[in-house]
């Protein structure tokens, strides 16, 4: 089973890269600025998602709707194939990933779509969880032509989370009736409460390095806010490396993959501790770098462009 984790801790002077299988250590601590030396990612010939792919979102514990919404209309800007008037857009953002898919010259093409959404608000498997209850909570969705995303809630307990990673993406053997089938799935858990300077920075002050101040959350959530960085990551490297021998920098044990490559930049200027230079909105005072869909802004990372060996932003 093929799986990353991923994590936007801000260190002094070392920067928390995410999107780490579990076979190996969750974590993996870069001691320079990755915007300073050219990553050169190369492409492992394995399959990257195709074909149209449905989002299913699964909810693990209590999430209130206004903060599913957040979520749901995320996933609905990515998959927007309507061009928005407000630019930079999500749709816009998630374009970095078609790089991918040009070089690899296999003529594979994606669809993503916001699917089904599952509510499992009475903690049917407890408020702990092992890496193995996740991958059975990701197979409640639909496994055929699916991206399965587990959110857990603020009370929720996950093996490694806080302590090694804010998430996961991987891929595990579905239930089809030749029981060789694989399917996608992500996880991500809402750090609010248990570890929001590691987990949803910048919107909260970070456990190490510079204590400045956190920047505003677009969507006034700072647990969901830091959710989406997180699980826009995660969706990056999973279309890209969905099974672990996609795109990647570095040891296949310990990769590096479309938006880890980038750790903590999301505007022109970001260095370790600084997020880069982004726009506020007037009213709220958030700061964001994508317009959404339903007037939402978000704050997302940054994409590694693999045709110019780059961190690309669009702030």
């Amino acid at each position: 089973m093929a799986s990353s984790d991923t994590s936007n801790v801000v260190l002094f002077l070392l920067v928390l890269v995410s999107s780490l299988h579990f076979t190996v250590e969750a974590r993996k601590l870069v001691e320079s600025d990755q915007t300073e030396q050219p990553l050169l990612f190369q492409y492992h010939n394995g399959p990257l998602l195709s074909g149209k792919i449905s989002v299913n979102l699964i909810w693990y514990g209590k999430f209130k709707p206004s903060q599913r919404a957040i979520v749901s209309d995320f996933i609905a800007s990515v998959a927007s194939s309507k061009p928005s008037t407000a630019q930079p857009s999500v749709a816009t953002w998630w374009k970095g990933t078609e790089k991918y898919y040009q070089l690899t010259k296999k003529h594979y093409s994606l669809a993503l779509s916001l699917g089904s959404q599952i509510l499992d608000e009475n903690y049917s498997l407890g408020k702990s969880l092992t890496n193995q209850r996740i991958v059975e909570l990701a197979s409640k969705g639909a496994q055929k032509n699916a991206i399965n995303v587990v959110l857990t809630s603020a009370d929720v307990a996950v093996d490694g989370f806080c302590s090694s990673r804010c998430g996961t993406h991987g891929s595990a053997l579905g239930s089809s009736s030749n029981g060789h089938s694989k399917f996608a799935y992500i996880w991500v858990g809402n750090s609010e409460t248990q570890c929001p300077g590691q987990c949803a920075w910048p919107f909260h002050q970070p456990i190490y390095g510079p204590q400045n101040p956190p920047l505003v959350a677009p969507n006034n959530d700072v647990g969901l806010d830091g959710m989406v960085i997180n699980i826009a990551s995660l969706l990056a490297g999973t279309v890209t490396n969905p099974f672990g021998n996609g795109y990647y920098q570095g040891p296949k044990e310990a990769p590096l993959e479309a938006a880890s490559a980038c750790p903590g930049i999301y505007g022109k200027g970001a260095y370790p501790g600084y997020a880069g230079d982004l726009p506020v909105e007037a009213t709220t005072g958030g700061s964001y770098n994508a317009h959404g869909v339903n007037g939402r802004k978000y704050l997302l990372p940054a994409l590694f462009d693999p045709s110019t060996s780059t961190c690309a932003t669009l702030a």
